[in-house]
């Protein structure tokens, strides 16, 4: 398996005084010092961030890994190559997605509705001292368990959408 997955069956003796082994470090150094510079050109990790460029060099790395993975370019012993045949006819079928009745929805909303009305005067003074602890750079989680005791999980994210913003992915 190591020989088929990480190549060093192409080397006659991979470790040949180790070096293949040192070839194989020094172009993973390399590549992680470009990776680092590339970076850097970006105004470090948080520049980066900004312009989402560690996402999107995520996805393409996923999406090439996965296309080489498929097309049998990588091989991977037990996954595309040396399948039990077996194993391939014992695919599980799948399952049917359960789904709640309009009557298991209709009383978790008016079960929703009595829970608001019974907190109602004390929900929002809990959001304003969410807020501004958020605001504050303060221990958001020990508030949040405050929170939660008369706020609903919707009235919790709106009110720390309405102080951080909403994510937006950029397409």
């Amino acid at each position: 398996m190591i020989n088929r997955e990480l190549g060093t069956a192409k080397s006659e003796n991979a470790l040949q005084g180790s070096h293949y082994i040192d070839e194989m470090t020094d172009r993973v150094e390399e590549a992680v010092l470009q990776e680092f510079e590339r970076l850097s050109d970006r105004g470090g990790v948080l520049g980066a961030m900004e312009t989402l460029y560690q996402r999107g060099k995520i996805q393409d790395e996923s999406l090439h890994y996965e296309s080489m993975k498929h097309s049998g370019e990588l091989p991977i012993v037990g996954v595309n190559t040396f399948q039990a045949p077996e194993a391939v006819a014992a695919a599980p079928e799948p399952t049917e997605l359960m789904r709640s009745s309009v009557a298991e929805k209709d009383a978790r909303l008016s079960s929703l509705a009595a829970f608001q009305s019974c907190w109602s005067l004390e929900t929002e003074p809990a959001l304003e001292r969410l807020k501004r602890v958020a605001l504050a750079d303060g221990n958001v989680f020990e508030e949040l368990m405050e929170t939660v005791q008369v706020a609903s999980l919707g009235q919790i994210t709106e009110a720390l959408f309405a102080v951080g913003g909403r994510y937006r992915r950029s397409m």
